[in-house]
Order: C-alpha cells, then structure tokens, then sequence
C-alpha cells in the first residue's frame, strides 16, 4: 500500500527532523573523534552525512513503497550509531517510535478520509 497524503506529510516531517539529529550528532562524534586522535574521526564524518541524506532522501521518497524502506532503513541504521555515540540510542528510540506512529496513524487517518469521501460521493448520487 502506497502511502496517502497525511501519511507522506507526517513521516517526512519526522525524517526531516530526524535528519538535523542525526547531523549535528555527526558534528559531535566527529569532533570527539578528532579530541581523541581517533583515526576514524573522518569515518564518523562521512557515515553521519550519508545517515543524513538516507534520511532526506526517504523523506521525498515517500510517494512510494521505497520511501517507507529507506524510512525504516534510516532507523536502523540511527540505532547503529549508538555504538559510535551512545546518545544516539536516545534519538533513535524516539525518532523510531515517531516513525512508527506516524506511519501507523498517518496510514489509519488517510484509511478514514477515503472512506468518508467515498460515503459522501455515494450520498451525493
């Protein structure tokens, strides 16, 4: 089933906003990554700014069913950098919980739009 209307509008606020977490989470394991000489301060860098545009890119996918994948893909993949950055575990329960709401609700809400659309085009016959 292909995403409706409210649904594509709800998830991809979450995935937007999803996105500035997940960059300025790079930001932050970047530059400890660097404080610390670790040597794969540049991989943090890199693997936060492709996070990040999994994210962008779901979120004007979401007109079709790759749209809600690369949606779960990112969620994923943000709980993954808890093992880099532990506080990401944090914005990954959240924003995974969002995700998953809104997908669920944004689904049923669109589900009782067509519905009632379609009562009144019967009643208006």
């Amino acid at each position: 089933m292909t995403p409706g209307t409210l649904t594509r509008r709800l998830c991809a606020t979450t995935l937007l906003a999803q996105a500035m977490s997940v960059f300025f989470g790079t930001l932050v394991a970047w530059r400890l990554g660097q404080t610390n000489d670790d040597p794969r301060a540049g991989a943090y860098l890199w693997g936060g700014v492709v996070l990040t545009a999994v994210c962008v890119v779901a979120a004007g996918a979401l007109r079709g069913r790759l749209g809600i994948l690369l949606g779960w893909l990112a969620q994923l993949l943000t709980l993954a950098a808890g093992v880099v950055l532990p506080a990401m575990l944090v914005v990954a329960a959240l924003f995974g919980f969002l995700w998953w709401l809104c997908l669920t609700q944004g689904m049923r809400m669109d589900r009782l739009t067509a519905e009632r659309a379609a009562a009144a085009d019967v009643e208006g016959d």
